[in-house]
């Protein structure tokens, strides 16, 4: 039925996820840092054009892109959090949704992923 990951493998897979959580809580960090710099330079002419304009309308862009791009950021860190608790729980490895193991080459491409690729998609659409 199912079989357990080494624990080398968990390992290997724990530290893998801690990177990465990492990388990403740095990089909503330097983000937020970046807002508030540009928020609080606001007040120059250059940083606060016309938002009928051509130069307003690309600066709300860029700034609900970076918003979309840092909740994108949040729910991939939700995805690793939960990932490092079904570690903790021994529970990694296994797809939430069937129970069948999940292959060590999709939890290389995925570490976070916590569903075997038909049950993924599955529920995916």
């Amino acid at each position: 039925m199912s079989r357990k990951l080494a624990q080398t493998t968990v390992n290997k897979f724990k530290k893998k996820l801690l990177a990465e959580q990492k990388q990403l809580e740095d990089l909503l960090k330097r983000h937020q840092e970046e807002r508030e710099r540009i928020r609080l330079s606001e007040a120059s002419a250059e940083r606060s054009p016309d938002p009928t304009s051509a130069d307003g309308g690309s600066m709300a862009f860029e700034l609900e892109k970076e918003l979309t791009l840092d909740e994108n950021t949040k729910h991939l860190l939700t995805q690793i959090e939960h990932a490092l608790v079904l570690i903790k729980k021994k529970k990694y490895g296994n797809c939430e949704s069937c129970g069948s193991p999940i292959p060590v080459a999709r939890l290389e491409a995925l570490p976070y992923s916590t569903n075997c690729k038909d049950c993924a998609a599955l529920i995916d659409s």
